[in-house]
């Protein structure tokens, strides 16, 4: 099947392996076309009734990086890890395009979603069984609008899958004895930890960029950047990885690009763009906390 054909292109038997792959790519191009924030009702706030725009011309998209995140909510207190890791894609090309000094910020990054996307590619490939569930847990989730869920329409069936979910992946690796908490290992559970951390310092500054002036004056993206990054990541980081950061906020770019690379022309409407990805970035985080915190996993070596 063309992956922009009519949905009844080709038939194939219910149930079989072409099928589901079928199902899986109609419900996916499906959740990631352009689309309202919420469902509009009276009750929302601005950027609820917001339309994000695709920006021509440039890799990341604001509109593919809220379609990933919310769609990495699953309905069970869970966190899909296919959209959570697509969510990075978007949120990498994002850092990238703030210049090559980010950018060897975010090569670290990608190098550990590349971890969590081997392990689960070579889970899958053990089955047709395991390639099905990855490929349904990349379009099974919910939605968030106006401070509530609904399941998507491209909602299917998720069978079980050691990577399909950040509590199938605990539960699968501390099964299998992967974990280590007192020293440091390549796991998965280890890996997204990491991001996890990374993801609460750029939700910070991103919520801090959609801020309006303070003391009359709109404060500079890298500033809030530093200021960021100390009150999050830094925590974490060696004293050489804290002074390579510092060095890469300085050359960060001014307000004007960041409004372009959100599609809006001033700071008024950032804020409705920001606040909405912000609140989306909150969701996945604070869902991630919380599971990670109940399997005493935040301190991982």
């Amino acid at each position: 099947m063309l992956l922009g054909g009519d949905d009844n292109d080709t038939d194939y038997e219910e149930g079989s392996l072409d099928y589901q792959w079928d199902s899986c790519l109609k419900g996916y191009i499906q959740m990631n076309r352009p689309r309202y924030l919420s469902n509009g009702s009276e009750a929302d706030s601005d950027e609820d009734r917001a339309i994000l725009e695709v920006c021509p011309g440039q890799k990341f998209q604001v509109t593919e990086l809220l379609s990933h995140l919310l769609a990495a909510l699953a309905p069970t207190n869970d966190v899909l890890l296919q959209p959570y890791l697509a969510s990075w894609d978007e949120l990498i090309k994002f850092m990238e395009a703030l210049g090559p000094m980010v950018g060897l910020i975010s090569q670290e990054i990608e190098a550990k979603t590349s971890i969590i996307r081997d392990l689960t590619l070579r889970e899958a490939g053990s089955s047709d069984e395991g390639e099905v569930g990855l490929a349904l847990g990349l379009v099974s989730g919910t939605r968030a609008h106006g401070g509530g869920q609904e399941e998507t329409e491209a909602s299917v069936a998720v069978p079980s899958g050691a990577y399909l979910s950040l509590r199938s992946m605990i539960h699968t690796e501390l099964s299998r004895g992967l974990v280590d908490f007192q020293q440091m290992t390549e796991s998965g559970c280890r890996t997204l930890l990491r991001l996890h951390r990374a993801l609460l310092w750029l939700q910070v500054f991103l919520e801090k960029l959609g801020e309006g002036p303070v003391g009359g004056r709109l404060r500079s993206p890298s500033e809030l950047c530093r200021e960021a990054y100390q009150n999050t990541l830094a925590h974490h980081h060696s004293w050489f990885v804290r002074r390579a950061a510092e060095i890469a906020f300085i050359a960060m770019p001014e307000r004007g690009f960041f409004y372009r690379l959100v599609c809006v022309t001033n700071q008024e409407e950032a804020s409705v763009v920001l606040n909405r990805v912000v609140r989306a970035i909150g969701e996945v985080y604070d869902r991630t906390q919380g599971v990670l915190e109940e399997h005493g996993m935040l301190d991982l070596p």
